[in-house]
């Protein structure tokens, strides 16, 4: 179950909310609002009910409901599992945060496991790992001695590169993706990893994992989980041999040179960007490739595929 749908212990307010559901599925966002109000007064510390309150009333225009909502919502919860700080950001009243809470991400993505891969790639026509092993492989079509798949989710990407790769560990924040990924027997490792921590914290080198052990580390819709890419590429540095390949994938952000949060609370990035955050973690840029990454709402989501190399 998602944290949104969370009960708040009462049943009269649990009601209210789910009349209040309904109505803003209808359109009807102003009259959820008073709904989600009215059960907000039988319990004022309802963590789901605040974010439903802020959802509605941002979708109603009403701001100013939203955000003390959100406000709120962050002293109950300072591990931010709601992503109210993310949401505060889209409404200008916080800064633009350079990572998101590790923990909205968790939670978003062991809810999403189950139906990870229908919902991707049936319904949202997601292509970047096959566009990304086609483009390792147009660059230097070998096999690989250790990959590192990071943020490897189901395993998609590691369907793509398994049989050019002698041994493949992927790293995931969500342990629900780990499982599903684990039973399609892709991985000769498998493990949870925080891209946003430092390298002693992340996960990525515990129970005596080297560094300089890959000559392929792969990223592939990750990024956008992540703002400021300065620590994701120092890690993937300390993972990869000299001479070896970081191979990911990023949402476009047009002209620029940094990063933007956009409404689907996914980060994009700017050419200029990772460019920059490449070079100075000690990578030269190979090649990169513009594409449609996905459908979003029936739109295409424009992306950038990279393909970088370890400085000898």
């Amino acid at each position: 179950m998602h944290p949104t749908q969370f009960s708040s212990g009462d049943v009269i307010a649990d009601r209210r909310a789910d009349y209040a559901r309904m109505l803003a599925e209808n359109g009807e966002h102003e009259a959820a609002v008073e709904l989600m109000e009215q059960a907000l007064e039988l319990v004022p510390d309802w963590p789901a009910g605040l974010l439903r309150l802020a959802d509605y009333a941002e979708k109603a225009g009403q701001a100013e409901k939203a955000i003390p909502a959100l406000r709120r919502l962050l002293v109950l919860d300072p591990e931010d599992l709601f992503g109210a700080q993310l949401k505060l950001a889209l409404l200008g009243a916080e800064d633009i945060p350079d990572q998101p809470p590790s923990r909205y991400v968790e939670a978003l993505f062991d809810d999403y496991a189950d139906r990870f891969d229908t919902a991707l790639v049936e319904k949202l026509d997601y292509s970047v790992p096959a566009k990304l092993a086609r483009l390792i492989v147009e660059h230097e079509d070998r096999r690989f001695d250790l990959a590192v798949d990071l943020g490897c989710g189901t395993g998609l990407f590691g369907a793509e590169i398994r049989d050019r790769v002698s041994r493949l560990e992927g790293f995931d924040l969500s342990a629900n993706m780990l499982a599903k990924a684990e039973e399609k027997g892709l991985y000769d490792f498998l493990a949870k990893a925080d891209l946003s921590l430092e390298a002693t914290e992340s996960g990525l080198f515990d129970d005596g994992l080297a560094e300089s052990r890959a000559d392929l580390v792969s990223a592939a819709d990750v990024l956008m989980y992540l703002g400021d890419l300065a620590n994701a590429f120092a890690l993937a540095a300390q993972l990869l041999k000299p001479g070896s390949l970081l191979a990911f994938s990023v949402e476009d952000a047009g002209e620029g040179d940094g990063f933007i949060l956009a409404p689907s609370l996914r980060y994009a990035h700017t050419e200029q960007h990772v460019k920059y955050r490449l070079d100075e973690n000690g990578f030269d840029l190979v090649k990169l490739s513009r594409t449609t990454i996905r459908m979003d709402g029936g739109k295409p989501v424009s992306g950038i595929l990279f393909l970088a190399g370890r400085k000898a």
